[in-house]
Order: structure tokens, then C-alpha cells, then sequence
């Protein structure tokens, strides 16, 4: 009896092994060269921050869409990004960097009177189009 009978033989050839070899190495040198972090960089705190302000700031109405078309404001998802800032405010307290506390402050006060524009216009437009959409 032959051996054949025993199941497929397994035939690598040397090229292919050279070029499994090459490519191991081509992705070692790529990965080495990656930042230790992966590829968006270090979390910061500011990071956060941003992400938070700038869901505010498309609720807001700052954001065009794809189109290029205005997006209508959303004051209560506003309200939401913006306390949820205050919140981390608070909840930090006494536990950032100077700089940290800087730009929190500074993107609350920004984002507040911007809240607060916002929702004045979006009364007075009320007030002067009864049953219109206000926006």
C-alpha cells in the first residue's frame, strides 16, 4: 500500500517561505515605527474636553452638514454636552493641571454665552412667528 492514501502532503516550497519571512519583517519594522500609543497619540484630558465641546457645538448649530446645508440647533442636547462639561468641572476639582483648568473654564464660559445666544434667538423668533418652526 502506498502512503498517498494516508491524506494530502503538505509541500512548501522555499520561495514561499522567503517571502513569509520578508513580510514578518516588513511588519515588524512598521510596527516599530508606530507611536507608543497607538496611532491617534496619548489621551489627554484636553481631548476630552474637546470631544465633549464640540458635541455641544453641533448641537448648538455651528455645523454644517454634508451638504453644506445649515443643521438646525438642538438647545436641549446643548444643555446636556454642556452640563456634562460642568460636571466634569466639578468632579475634577482641585485635581487638574493649571492649563487643564484653563481650557475647561474657558470652553464652559464659551460654550455657555454661545448657549445662551442660541436660545435668545430661538425665543425671539417665536415670539415675532407664532407657529412657525423656530428654526
Amino acid at each position: 500500500m502506498s502512503n498517498e492514501s494516508d491524506g494530502p502532503k503538505l509541500h512548501i516550497d522555499s520561495d514561499w517561505k522567503e517571502e513569509a519571512q520578508q513580510e514578518k519583517e516588513r511588519l515588524a519594522e512598521e510596527t516599530a515605527n508606530q507611536p507608543e500609543h497607538g496611532p491617534l497619540g496619548e489621551v489627554t484630558f484636553a481631548h476630552l474636553i474637546n470631544m465633549l465641546a464640540m458635541q455641544a457645538a453641533v448641537a448648538l448649530g455651528g455645523v454644517r452638514g454634508p451638504q453644506g446645508e445649515p443643521m438646525p440647533p438642538d438647545p436641549e442636547l446643548a444643555r446636556f454636552h454642556i452640563d456634562m462639561l460642568g460636571l466634569l468641572e466639578k468632579k475634577t476639582a482641585g485635581n487638574l493641571a493649571d492649563d487643564e483648568k484653563a481650557t475647561l473654564s474657558a470652553v464652559l464660559r464659551d460654550l455657555r454665552g454661545a448657549y445662551v445666544e442660541i436660545v435668545d434667538a430661538l425665543m425671539k423668533h417665536a415670539a415675532e412667528h407664532p407657529g412657525a418652526s423656530p428654526t
